[in-house]
């Protein structure tokens, strides 16, 4: 159904060469380890080509959410800058499909059993897991979406704080969400702003307490994540077919805030709060230009050439979606001051430029 498909407009968890890597950075140095991590790909990496690495100042880098669609740019950055990756997966097929041993030799895909090995073995862990949100909700579905975020977070704490102190990793990259802020056609948030008063606010507020009860020697960085906007995946992936049918517009009143980022620019993020020490705390995961709906539809439908007219009404979202139309239909202004404040790159802080590098 069309309506459905432009309901991919939602809160979504789903490189820059360029990016500088500061004088500051260090990977701890040699530890010694008395496990391995087994890898589903039927290889394992000896205790000295780990040691040695470490020693490069090459990064052993833990992530949960590997496969999503933020988490597979995360993974080729990492490897591309020769870091070892462990993929945290509850589905080994599923990860076997995505990370092929022919085109990523050597990575270490780990079920959960494992996960407390890799983690021990890890300078560093991404946490990016996460049930999508972009469905009808119900109490069951509702209570799902909470408990996939807190589970997995609580158990990757849990095993960062049981490591011993000469393997524990020194710093936890979590995701969170914009939704911690409520909607507001009017206001305009930043990292100081408080928490809004819906489900998903609670959601976000109890994720990233969640992720701060991590060891206080931890450096964590909590990115408030806005929709992600790529080439294979996330919302665009949904509202491109659309427009090409001529059928594409904006979702309820239009003037709802939209806050963006392209994936390129999230990746590079995720991968500057890992090995700049100033990153730390919450840091907002948007573009500097958030845009009403409206605006977006408009800059999309120029892109591809198609018009941008045809809305989706409120009552029809709402039957599709319940109550979780409010993720389309609502929206908030969301600025990423602490970013801006450390000076971070935005190689795309306009929608414009980024629809075009995406979709041209």
């Amino acid at each position: 159904m069309v309506i459905a498909e432009a309901a991919a407009l939602t809160w979504t968890h789903s490189v820059s060469p360029s990016l500088h890597i500061p004088q500051s950075f260090s990977v701890r140095g040699a530890r010694r380890f008395r496990v391995f991590c087994a890898s589903d790909q039927s290889q394992k990496v000896p205790v000295s080509e780990i040691q040695s690495r470490a020693e490069e100042n090459e990064m052993i880098v833990s992530i949960t959410g590997a496969t999503g669609f933020v988490g597979r740019r995360l993974v080729q950055k990492l490897r591309k800058d020769n870091h070892t990756v462990h993929v945290l997966t509850r589905s080994r097929s599923r990860a076997e499909l995505i990370f092929p041993v022919k085109d990523y030799p050597g990575l270490i895909v780990a079920e959960e059993p494992k996960w407390k090995d890799c983690i021990q073995m890890s300078n560093a862990v991404v946490n990016l897991a996460g049930m999508p949100i972009s469905t009808r909700w119900s109490s069951e579905i509702k209570k799902e979406i909470k408990d996939s975020r807190i589970r997995v977070t609580s158990k990757v704490v849990d095993y960062i704080n049981a490591s011993p102190e000469e393997n524990r990793p020194t710093v936890l990259v979590s995701a969170t969400a914009v939704g911690y802020y409520g909607t507001s056609e009017t206001q305009v948030f930043n990292e100081r702003s408080p928490s809004g008063n819906d489900y998903l606010a609670e959601v976000c507020r109890e994720w990233e307490a969640t992720a701060l009860k991590v060891n206080k020697d931890v450096r964590v960085a909590l990115i408030r994540i806005g929709v992600v906007l790529g080439k294979d995946g996330g919302a665009l992936a949904k509202m491109v077919p659309l427009f090409m049918m001529f059928a594409g517009g904006p979702l309820g009143s239009g003037q709802q805030w939209f806050s963006w980022i392209h994936v390129d620019d999230l990746v590079n993020l995720i991968y500057e709060a890992l090995i700049n020490p100033s990153y730390k705390g919450v840091i907002n995961g948007t573009a500097p230009n958030p845009v009403r709906l409206t605006e977006l539809c408009r800059q999309l439908g120029d892109v591809l050439g198609r018009p941008s007219w045809l809305p989706v009404p409120d009552f029809a979202l709402k039957v599709v979606l319940g109550e979780g139309a409010c993720v389309v239909l609502d929206g908030q202004k969301v600025v990423p001051a602490k970013a801006t404040e450390l000076g971070f790159p935005f190689k795309y802080p306009y929608v414009k430029d980024a629809l075009k590098a995406i979709l041209l």
